[in-house]
């Protein structure tokens, strides 16, 4: 192997290595290991919210306990935490399908590339003979 086709596969394997570094901080950014500690905290939340309006409605009606809420409050706050939960996984959903079509782009870009490459290299292979 001659210094130049070394030089060459270096430059390769440099070029792979940021790339792989820039994907390794894009996934971080849409849904790695911190994300997902959020989410779980978002989820516990939101149910520990509804199931808490569930007891204190639960214990308005067979306990008989004066809340200073009226009955309906609790249902229709339960409903916009469910709403806002359903439009906040729509979101992280939208985040997912962009980072699949941006992989899928890069891929479709690569693959364009390595087919000129070998296209070029089948010219000048034909040419060379």
């Amino acid at each position: 192997m001659s210094d130049n086709e070394t030089e060459a596969l270096r430059q390769e394997l440099d070029h792979y290595r940021a790339e792989k570094e820039k994907i390794r901080s894009l996934v971080g950014q849409i849904g790695g290991r911190s994300s997902q500690n959020v989410d779980k905290t978002v989820n516990f939340i939101f149910i520990a919210a509804i199931l808490a309006l569930f007891i204190l409605d639960f214990l308005r009606y067979l306990a008989g306990i004066h809340m200073p809420l009226p009955p309906l409050v609790s249902l229709e706050l339960g409903l916009l935490m469910v709403s806002i939960k359903i439009i906040w996984m729509m979101h992280k959903q939208a985040k997912v399908e962009h980072f699949q079509f941006w992989i899928l782009n890069s891929i479709e870009f690569r693959l364009t590339t390595i087919s000129k490459k070998i296209e070029s290299m089948e010219k000048i292979n034909r040419t060379g003979n």
